[in-house]
Formats: structure tokens, sequence, C-alpha cells
């Protein structure tokens, strides 16, 4: 394979020497910062659902949302937290691959698919940001607020994944991410703007896009993680950006922990979570999802949510 093309899953034999100082290192921070800031234990479970959420077609907004809720978590940002702490799991991709995306970066002016690739991939980060820069207000006071908009999109989302798995599949047309057409890319860039509503699953949208335009699972699954890069990195310098005037002190604290947290355990889980979602069915995340919003129903009804 040229060194330039763009893989899934690098050798873990490289970073697995790594993982046991990291996971000790960080195990050491963590229980420093809850022995002298107690309140911030929220925060790192948060952190936590992130990482172990982020790349998973289960919807990790939707995770925080209602985790948070559940758990009193509070903050003057609305929905800002929420979506800054992605970074962590950007951040831990950008870390993972590393020696990849350098590689492709130095040949990105020589090598043809690698330039192709990532044209690829900007038009298909183009519906989701425009349509989530202009309804960027609307989505965070109306959507974000509401745990019924949540939960129906978590289980519209689940009979959609399991539909998926059900009904005659298109002809495959790309088995690899540099075959990816800019048809194509733009059909799963429309499929990412569903995304915009949490519960949704920007993950899920992506890779059903994916599927429905002719990608294999594996593809479907590489194509998306790449998009994940340039989309909610960009989701959180804007939403940064517009709540500036918003952020006290103590939310830079819990912003930086949540993001920290994210990262080590979505650096951690990458691997595992990538090699599942490629080689396995979408039903037992569809069921999953349908479960999960029929309980967020049922707290609503009660007046927990």
């Amino acid at each position: 394979m040229n060194n330039a093309t763009p893989t899934l899953v690098p050798s873990l034999a490289s970073r697995s020497r790594y993982i046991i100082p990291a996971l000790i290192g960080c195990a050491v921070v963590l229980i420093l910062m809850l022995v002298l800031v107690p309140a911030w234990g929220i925060v790192v479970i948060l952190g936590i659902v992130e990482g172990l959420t982020e790349f998973l077609p289960i919807s990790s907004t939707a995770h925080l949302l209602i985790v948070g809720d559940l758990l009193g978590f509070r903050n003057n940002i609305g929905g800002t937290f929420e979506i800054f702490i992605q970074l962590g799991a950007i951040l831990a991709v950008v870390a993972y691959y590393a020696s990849d995306l350098s590689t492709q970066a130095r040949s990105l002016l020589t090598n043809a698919p690698t330039r192709r690739f990532w044209l690829a991939i900007l038009l298909a980060f183009l519906p989701a940001a425009i349509v989530g820069f202009m309804l960027r207000g609307w989505i965070k006071q109306v959507l974000f607020a509401s745990p019924s908009v949540i939960a129906w999109a978590l289980i519209v989302g689940g009979v959609v994944l399991i539909a998926i798995e059900r009904l005659p599949k298109p002809a495959i047309k790309a088995q690899d991410v540099k075959q990816v057409s800019f048809g194509q890319a733009l059909g799963i860039g429309v499929a990412q703007t569903f995304a915009l509503v949490p519960g949704v699953s920007r993950s899920g949208a992506s890779m059903v896009g994916g599927i429905l335009g002719g990608l294999d699972r594996h593809t479907a699954t590489a194509f998306a993680f790449y998009l994940a890069i340039p989309t909610l990195g960009a989701a959180t310098l804007v939403d940064l950006l517009g709540s500036l005037n918003q952020i006290s002190a103590s939310d830079i604290g819990r912003l930086l922990l949540g993001t920290v947290v994210a990262g080590v355990v979505a650096w951690i889980s990458i691997g595992w979570l990538l090699r599942y979602v490629a080689g396995h069915s979408f039903v037992a995340f569809g069921i999953y999802r349908i479960v999960v919003g029929a309980l967020v129903l049922a707290l609503v009804a009660v007046g927990r949510l």
C-alpha cells in the first residue's frame, strides 16, 4: 500500500508500549484532581462517556446531555461543554494517526490519490458545516434543551440502523477510501447534516450515508472516521468563539478536564471501537438506541428529565 494512502487502524505494536504508562499517569492526575476538587467527578464521568461513545453510532451528544442531566450537571454555557469536549476525541484521533497523517501531509501536493481523498473529505464536510453554522443558535436553544427530541432521534436512528441491515444493500462501488467519488462524498455529507439533531449520531449518519452510497462497511467506517477531524474540530471552534462571553473561570476548568479525560479514553479505545464497527452488524446498536430512547421517554413522562 502506498505510504500516503489513508488507513483505518494502524498497527497497535508501535503504540502498545505507551498505553500502560499513559493509563497510570492519567489515573494519578485524575485522582489528584478529584481529591482537590470533588465536584469535578461528574466532569470526569462525562469525559469518559464522550471518549467511549464518540465513534459508535449511538450519539455521544445524546449520552452526554442525558447523563449530565441525570447527574445534575450544571454549567453556564448551555451545550458548549458537550460540544467542546469532543475536541478531546479529535485530538486523540490525530495523535493515534499522527504518523499516517504526517505522511499524507508531506505528499499532499505530489500524491494524486491523497489529494483527491482530502478533497472528498472537504466536500463531505461542507453540508453540515453550512447548515450547522446557519442554525447553530436554534439547535442549541431548542434541540439541545429537549430530552424528548433526543429520545425520538435515538429511536428513529435505531430503526434506521436495523433497517440498513435487513434491506438489500446497494452494489459495492468503493472498497477503499481513496476510491470514494465526489458524489459519494457529497451524499455522506448530506447524511451527516442529520446529526446536527442531538441523538442522531454523527458517526452513524456518516456510515449509513456511505453504505447507501455504495461503500463497504470498512470503507464507510474509515471515511466517517477521517471526516470527524474537520467536522468536530470546526464545530468546537465555532461554538467556543460564539460562547466566549458566557464562559466563567469555573467553566474553563471543566472544559479542560472534560477534554483531557475524553481524549485519554478515546485514544485508548479507538482501535477496538473502529475494528468493531467496521466488522459487525449495526443491529445491536439499533436495539440499544431504541431501548435507551424508550427509557428517556419514560423518564420524561415521570418528570425525571
